[in-house]
């Protein structure tokens, strides 16, 4: 009995006809992008915990410029808009516009992490309408049999019953296939919002060490920092070489 369910799969694979094909392949992919986001895409690549911690304590002791090197250095999506972050308040800028620089290089590593995800989601729509689509067109063949057979006076119903089993085969391999990616696809959706918001928790929290060492006076460069020309009162000002 179990040697023969290995034959009675295949004979019904190919009694479904040249969608089956088309299935199979588009199942293929599915679970291909699938395997390729979870491997880009793993807490550890995208959200170094260690190398995070790292870069806030080097910016709380004001080493700024080292720790730029490092997130320029780092192919991270958290280091990149960390870097972003480091480099605009190495230009002496307010924490608004450090605050703008993260959020446009956020916006490019959010597009990175849901990049080739929406090919799954595609693969779990389409392959029961691929399914529908092939139990159609074979319903439509099972008529024009029944109607020639009707013809030769040879119409039963097993021929028309027959015909009938055999074209919901594509439609019930379209649910087999479409049912556990769509799964896959809604699980890689939540774990990339996820990591996005823990992307944009530890740069935004950067970013406020950045702009509270500018108000304890920490130099960018670990040393003790000067106003900025915007931060200096009128009484700051250098005095005129000579009166009038």
């Amino acid at each position: 009995m179990n040697a023969q369910k290995p034959a009675d799969l295949l004979s019904l694979f190919e009694q479904g006809g040249p969608l089956m094909w088309v299935i199979l392949m588009a199942s293929v992919v599915g679970l291909f992008f699938f395997l390729e986001r979870m491997y880009t895409l793993a807490p550890h690549r995208v959200l170094p915990r260690a190398f995070v911690d790292r870069i806030r304590a080097m910016a709380a002791r004001g080493e700024t410029r080292g720790a730029q090197l490092l997130c320029e250095e780092n192919a991270a999506s958290v280091a990149l808009m960390m870097a972003a972050a480091l480099r605009t308040y190495a230009r002496g800028a307010r924490r608004s516009e450090i605050k703008e620089s993260v959020e446009e290089v956020g916006g490019r590593e959010v597009a990175h992490l849901d990049r080739h995800v929406e090919i799954v989601g595609t693969v779990a729509s389409v392959t029961p309408l691929l399914g529908l689509l092939g139990t159609v067109w074979g319903m439509i063949q099972v008529f024009q049999r029944f109607v020639d057979a009707y013809a030769d006076g040879a119409a039963t119903p097993d021929v028309f019953a027959a015909g009938i089993w055999t074209a919901l085969i594509t439609t019930a391999f379209g649910l087999f296939v479409a049912i556990p990616t769509l799964v896959l696809y809604k699980y890689l959706q939540g774990r990339n919002d996820r990591l996005i918001v823990l992307m944009e928790e530890d740069a935004m929290g950067l970013v406020d060490l950045l702009e509270e060492n500018r108000r304890n006076g920490i130099a960018r460069d670990g040393g003790e920092d000067t106003p900025s020309e915007q931060e200096r009162g009128p009484a700051d000002a250098p005095a005129e070489a000579g009166s009038a």
